[in-house]
């Protein structure tokens, strides 16, 4: 038996210096997981969707090692704030303002999200 995914007309959409860029289809984001997205000038952004149906979106390159990982690592709260723990060295990063939890020097790009 073969379920088919559940389509919709609600498209994820990134706020991106020159407008709106539709990443996805809000169906295609599982709550608690991340999922990878190509940007038009070619970076990688991981989008997010938590169980209270809230969006995020950071840049998928770690800047600790420098790989496209994020959309693959595990999401929490820590003291109220949502993050995603990089699946390689472990730091957290705060899924709303891209700050690393664990080192104030680090960071990474957070978009603003909204569904249509």
């Amino acid at each position: 038996m073969t379920l088919a995914l559940e389509t919709t007309d609600l498209k994820v959409q990134l706020r991106l210096a020159d407008g709106w860029f539709t990443a996805c289809e809000l169906s295609a984001l599982t709550p608690g997981r991340g999922v990878a997205a190509l940007l038009p000038d070619g970076r990688q952004v991981a989008l997010f969707r938590d169980r209270a149906d809230r969006l995020y979106a950071v840049d998928n390159r770690d800047p600790f090692t420098g790989a496209a990982v994020l959309s693959r690592g595990l999401t929490g709260t820590h003291e109220g704030r949502p993050f995603v723990a990089s699946p390689l060295l472990k730091q957290r990063f705060d899924l709303a303002t891209g700050e690393c939890l664990d080192d104030a020097s680090a960071r990474v790009t957070a978009y603003e999200v909204r569904s249509v």
